[in-house]
């Protein structure tokens, strides 16, 4: 039993080697524990209804067929005919992605002193409140004008301006939806920050608070209002605060009338397509890897992404992949049964279409691991389930998505606003803040005062007030 526990332990480190900070949830691929994410956005259970597997298990059995080869395949998918014509074969070789060379993490090394603030104004410096000063006050001057004077106004200052940020964040820290609450006699009262402002004041900066005035000639789009709030984010997030050694975060705007707006785009896979490489306009030449979901993963992204030198790998959906120029029998489920772990694989060049059972059928692309490396997917209950690297790498990247949400989507702002430009401003506040924190546990302050992210908020909120007993409440 002790040696069978040793084995077991070899693999698990020998998978975490290759990855960072590994930890694969219990959630994917077809198995729940009692500490897993409940999240059905991220399962991809193979018997379960999500979208984002290839094939259902059950499938077969609730229409009273066997799904095989000879019924088809998706729209778009070839014959295995075809597919030999085009250079799909079961004979593999061997693949090597050149290594990601690029420096990636912190940008600068912030001192042990550093403040919950300073990691802040890493994503939200001064020059970004002064505009949003700067623009409310113009926008209310404006509104007057047309709508007649308010008596109870007064130009804002920075340090209300900062004060304002401090209470809307104040929601993510003691999870009200009202930020009026504060104010309140009830349960979510806050009388130590209360004092800072009036709650008359808060609401009149609330009713004329903009980044963005007034509309300008170019723009023509529905988040203008913050846009020049989000390429500064942009910025900070992709490359002058930390940089990314795989993902990066970039806001797709739903509208445009230009050449690249929706306007031109006549079905889902030619806009998901266009979505992805915005996403990795930047990586060309790096010999990135990226992840994608069903409704991204394709053959012709993926060769468009590899003569860029950038690499996939991804999960196929029959209902929602574009597969076209993909072998039909690798789509469906075989008719002979299989067990858990085993696998079978095409290639064509460097791409390898992948299928791989564990409680239902799952297809994987790749272009970036070589389909004949061997990987493992840990489970508490079923010990160790063989798959191919390419199925191991996509779990624990996956499990990295499901980690940030379990950690850290209850701190995002609750305030709830009625206008799209202001919601998307409080969610990159949000995001903002989270990173802050990220960037501060990788820090030397960190471990001068580990707060955890609660302390952290709070902290930040009393800063942005300039309380002078900055200490978080225990």
């Amino acid at each position: 039993m002790a040696e069978c526990g040793r084995k077991a332990l070899s693999v698990l480190e020998a998978a975490r080697s290759r990855y960072e900070s590994l930890q694969i949830s219990d959630d994917v691929f077809g198995e729940s524990g009692d500490d897993s994410s409940d999240n059905p956005f991220y399962s991809t259970s193979g018997d379960s209804n999500s979208d984002n597997c290839c094939m259902e298990a059950g499938d077969d059995q609730r229409s009273g067929e066997t799904v095989n080869c000879q019924s088809g395949g998706p729209p778009g998918s070839v014959s295995i005919t075809q597919a030999e014509e085009d250079g799909w074969s079961d004979t593999l070789q061997d693949i090597t992605v050149a290594p990601y060379n690029e420096t990636y993490g912190p940008t600068q090394r912030m001192p042990a002193t550093a403040t919950c603030m300073d990691f802040f104004q890493l994503f939200v410096p001064d020059n970004a409140i002064q505009n949003m000063v700067t623009q409310t006050n113009m926008y209310a001057k404006k509104y007057q004008e047309r709508f007649g004077s308010d008596e109870g106004w007064r130009n804002v200052t920075a340090a209300e301006m900062k004060a304002f940020l401090g209470f809307v964040t104040s929601t993510s820290v003691h999870r009200c939806e009202s930020v009026l609450s504060i104010w309140s006699s009830g349960f979510f009262s806050n009388r130590s920050i209360a004092l800072k402002m009036s709650q008359a004041r808060f609401e009149k900066i609330l009713k004329y608070f903009h980044i963005v005035a007034f509309r300008s000639s170019h723009g023509s789009h529905g988040l203008y209002k913050i846009q020049p709030f989000l390429d500064s984010l942009q910025q900070s997030f992709g490359c002058s605060t930390f940089r990314p050694s795989q993902t990066q975060i970039y806001v797709h705007l739903k509208e445009g009338q230009g050449p690249d707006g929706l306007a031109t785009l006549k079905n889902k896979p030619q806009l998901h397509s266009m979505v992805a490489k915005q996403l990795c306009q930047n990586l060309s030449g790096r010999n990135s890897i990226i992840f994608t979901g069903p409704s991204i993963t394709s053959l012709n992204l993926y060769q468009e992404f590899e003569k860029q030198e950038i690499y996939c790998c991804g999960l196929l959906s029959t209902r929602k992949s574009d597969c076209t120029g993909l072998p039909q029998c690798m789509l469906v489920n075989p008719e002979s049964p299989q067990q858990r772990g085993q696998s079978r694989s095409m290639m064509r060049g460097n791409t390898s279409l992948i299928s791989w059972y564990n409680k239902g059928h799952f297809c994987f692309l790749t272009n970036a691991y070589s389909p004949t490396k061997e990987g493992v997917i840990i489970k508490r209950k079923s010990g160790e389930i063989p798959c191919p690297l390419a199925v191991e790498a996509f779990a624990a990247h996956l499990s990295y998505i499901c980690k940030y949400d379990d950690k850290y989507s209850k701190y995002f702002i609750f305030h709830k606003p009625n206008k799209t430009w202001q919601q998307v401003f409080w969610l990159t506040i949000s995001i903002a803040i989270n990173n802050a924190y990220i960037l501060y546990k990788m820090s030397d302050a960190y471990h001068v005062k580990r707060y955890s992210r609660a302390q952290f908020g709070e902290r930040l909120v009393r800063e942005l007030l300039d309380l002078d007993d900055c200490s978080p409440t225990q």
